[in-house]
């Protein structure tokens, strides 16, 4: 049925609160930014270089709204390429013009041209970001999202303060060329050569003494840490010595309460954990807290720690600048750190992971589904074309795939052909449900197969309100590896996970249908499976990808999209007036 088309005027937004359209406590509060990218000199590991940021700032700016405000932020382009800005995690209810992946929602803006990203942000509260999703500019363009709640918090502990601590990788040379020499030869990227804690690597290395990110805080006292993983193409652990932290919240959903020592957190995931400084500090009036790689690859990789400090108020060293140089070598477990190899821990950490599942919070996990999707999430070897360089494994490229489809992007935005109903080839709705060719997933000899993968932009298209299982099936393909795979415009609950392949007879017998962690990003384990649930109930188009940069450059990706429903209330709003053209 044809969505009726409605005006964005009061008098309309008044009568969808009457009808139920909107929350009732849809706020008619505008919060309104400017973002403007533009390039900026910045100074880490001994030398200096041009940085892409936002408003000269690395990292980005926080956006702090409330739960209920509407958002308009306008993004102006600076620079001679093009730019676009993913809200990541917010849902943009209807209006998928806002969400930002190039190409998928919208063309890319241009430079010296702006484009005002509006949308609402109903049903969510707590900790999300914000980055580009053009190319690999997110190396140094992102920035927290918070969301503040309008419902005081669902646990008691008063919190003192609270901050953001966003990782990030930094590399010494151009990020560009890192991308375009991978892609153009096929072989694996250099790896960044530091971590970063709100954008500063810590005194592990070299000239990195002074930028060191140092939290003051008072014996006592309780703080919640706002945690994103914003790393291009790292999982990453993070600890503090001598304190426990209390698990509160994951991609901005409330959780039930856990205590860990350590957290582990995948690329576009958040984790909302609370502290206590209730040590007492040795001299130095500090403890370390310090994150490094969660390793499942054998590709190269950034074998490195970058480290900040809790400093405690009242101590002999408070006004001390930056805390004594710290030794050469690193020693995890006294700092509470995992060892990198630890997939015991993640997979405890993991299950520990619950919705709150409260009458205020309830857990909305479908019982029963519509549509089962199974997808063979994998690494790929090509053979390299005649009279071509390859880089990858034996002379081959590296590309990768969703059943054995490695995605590519249109040279139209994908929402827009379908809203106007351009069928000219950009893509096809024909993405296979399930394997073509089952095999053994995870038992097959990483190099020995055929690996050669299919190009296209293939997507799923299901009717407003499916509810959807996508089995996500991992593979043995190169090497086993832990794929963070994010989905836009939905949160989706995380209903089973397990190790070797998914047995479709005996697996969803043992789902968790009562309190499944619910997030937009899941770590599905190395070399295993993980099962997800949800109501396709937002209507448009929606990228799907892992959310390790390099794995989605090399095609790991696909898309969905979600038909109109029958009423006005259900259908993708117009698009704006200044959206980006091709």
């Amino acid at each position: 049925m044809e969505c009726l088309i409605q005006h964005y005027g009061l008098f309309v937004v008044m009568l969808m609160i009457l009808a139920g359209a909107l929350p009732s406590g849809f706020s008619q509060t505008t919060r309104h930014f400017q973002f403007n990218v533009e390039w900026k000199n910045v100074t880490r590991l001994c030398s200096t270089k041009p940085l892409l940021t936002v408003n000269g700032e690395y990292p980005g700016p926080t956006i702090a709204v409330h739960e209920g405000d509407n958002v308009e932020i306008k993004v102006t382009n600076h620079i001679a390429d093009n730019t676009t800005i993913h809200w990541h995690g917010i849902r943009q209810l209807r209006t998928g013009w806002a969400d930002g992946p190039a190409y998928i929602t919208q063309c890319p803006i241009s430079g010296g041209k702006s484009y005002t990203y509006k949308f609402t942000v109903q049903y969510q509260r707590g900790t999300l970001w914000w980055h580009s999703h053009y190319a690999w500019q997110r190396a140094s363009v992102y920035g927290a999202f918070i969301i503040h709640p309008r419902m005081p918090f669902p646990f008691s502990a008063p919190i003192q303060d609270e901050f953001p601590i966003i990782f990030g990788e930094w590399w010494n040379g151009d990020v560009d060329e890192v991308e375009n020499e991978m892609m153009k030869y096929g072989g694996g990227p250099n790896s960044s050569d530091a971590y970063t804690i709100n954008g500063l690597p810590g005194p592990f290395y070299p000239c990195s003494n002074k930028d060191t990110f140092i939290k003051t805080v008072e014996r006592g006292k309780t703080y919640l840490l706002r945690i994103i993983n914003a790393a291009l193409n790292d999982e990453l652990f993070f600890a503090v010595a001598n304190h426990t932290l209390t698990v509160v919240e994951i991609d901005a959903v409330y959780t039930k309460p856990f205590t860990t020592t350590a957290i582990m957190v995948a690329p576009g995931q958040t984790t909302n954990v609370l502290l206590t400084a209730n040590q007492v500090p040795d001299s130095s009036g500090t403890f370390l807290m310090a994150a490094w790689p969660y390793l499942t690859s054998v590709f190269p990789f950034d074998n490195s720690t970058t480290a900040g400090f809790l400093r405690y108020k009242n101590t002999e060293t408070e006004n001390i600048k930056h805390p004594q140089k710290m030794p050469s070598t690193f020693e995890p477990n006294k700092y509470n750190l995992p060892k990198m190899e630890d997939t015991k821990f993640v997979t405890e950490f993991s299950d520990k992971l619950r919705s709150l599942a409260s009458p205020q919070y309830p857990c909305t996990v479908p019982k029963t589904i519509d549509k089962q999707v199974v997808t063979v999430v994998s690494l790929n070897l090509q053979d390299c074309p005649a009279n071509k360089t390859c880089k990858g494994y034996e002379g081959k490229r590296f590309f990768a795939s969703m059943n054995n489809q490695s995605f590519v992007r249109p040279s139209l935005s994908i929402l827009e052909s379908y809203y106007n109903k351009l069928r000219n080839n950009e893509y096809s709705t024909d993405f296979p449900e399930k394997p073509l060719k089952p095999f053994d997933y995870t038992g097959v000899v990483p190099v020995s197969e055929n690996m050669n993968t299919q190009f296209g932009t293939k997507l799923l298209e299901v009717p407003y309100g499916t509810n959807l299982e996508i089995v996500l099936q991992g593979t043995s393909f190169l090497n086993v590896e832990n794929h963070p795979i994010h989905i836009h415009g939905h949160n989706f609950f995380i209903v089973g996970r397990g190790f070797g392949n998914f047995n479709v007879a005996k697996d969803p017998a043992k789902y968790n249908l009562i309190d499944p962690p619910e997030r937009n990003t899941v770590a599905v384990p190395t070399g295993g499976w993980a099962a997800i649930r949800f109501k396709a109930d937002n209507p448009g188009v929606w990228f799907i990808h892992c959310h390790l940069e390099e794995h989605t450059s090399w095609g790991l990706a696909s898309g969905l999209i979600v038909q109109n429903g029958p009423r006005a209330s259900q259908c993708v709003l117009p698009p704006p007036k200044d959206l980006p053209s091709c």
